[in-house]
């Protein structure tokens, strides 16, 4: 068996909910995912299936958690050792949320917090008997992760931090006026999202974006769902479309593709 080496790769999705069996109808309904229990014994953890096959993302609810946080998405990214890794990003001034951990069958995972806050997730994946056919993170394929945004207190910080602990590489910078610069971030020469200022965003956070088959139908889904859209249907460079939203929790994600099925 062996495990090859993603590391710095986005490779999952994880929200924490406060209402479980709606959200998990609310993003089968968006984004086409069939949601099935995932059969833990400690926890209440649903699958999220991808239209055309291949795991995407989990489903729990956060209401045991201390606080509880409010609803949220996590995004992981792959590493080769996550306990050297998370003591390095330690020593760099990230907080440890969730110290590293066994996850029977998936591998040894963790929860950190950059040095500006952002919260996001590392997997150490377990061996694999073959290179899975599908991936969370799959720009092709609509229902898969598809961008990640981090909007930050301090991108610069943050570009460097990640940079030097994930390996990114930068892209183009995008002058957004007096929001700053829009600093494309490359994994193994694939764009694989963006880091910026904060904006409107009241913290350092990650936005992962999913794919759709038409913005616009998907948006109609949201709405319909209860659902509320921030931003968009908006054009990006390159062509496709996007829209900023909140699950009926308050959850945020976004969408990206066509403007439209049709």
């Amino acid at each position: 068996m062996s495990t090859p080496s993603f590391h710095g790769s986005p490779c999952w999705y994880e929200l924490g909910t406060s209402d479980l069996p709606a959200a998990r109808a609310f993003y089968a309904d968006t984004l086409g995912w069939s949601v099935a229990d995932s059969g833990m014994e400690s926890m209440a953890y649903d699958l999220a299936t991808a239209p055309g096959g291949g795991l995407v993302a989990g489903l729990s609810s956060n209401l045991e958690q201390p606080g509880p946080p409010p609803p949220n998405w996590l995004v992981y990214f792959a590493c080769d050792d996550v306990d050297a890794l998370t003591a390095a990003m330690t020593a760099d001034g990230a907080h440890l949320v969730v110290p590293a951990s066994d996850i029977p069958g998936t591998g040894r995972i963790a929860i950190c917090a950059d040095p500006t806050g952002a919260v996001f997730g590392l997997l150490q994946p377990a061996p694999m008997e073959a290179e899975p056919t599908s991936y969370a993170f799959d720009q092709n394929r609509p229902g898969h992760g598809h961008w990640h945004e981090l909007m930050s207190s301090d991108p610069d910080a943050a570009l460097a931090f990640y940079s030097k602990h994930l390996g990114w590489a930068t892209g183009e910078a995008l002058d957004m006026g007096e929001m700053g610069a829009y600093q494309l971030v490359q994994d193994k020469d694939r764009e694989i999202g963006a880091i910026m200022g904060l904006g409107d965003a009241p913290a350092s956070a990650w936005l992962p974006y999913f794919g759709t088959t038409g913005v616009d139908e998907a948006i109609a889904r949201i709405q319909a769902g209860g659902g509320a859209i921030h931003v968009g249907p908006m054009e990006v460079p390159g062509g496709a479309f996007i829209a900023v939203a909140t699950d009926p929790q308050g959850a945020w994600f976004a969408v990206l593709g066509p403007k439209s099925a049709a």
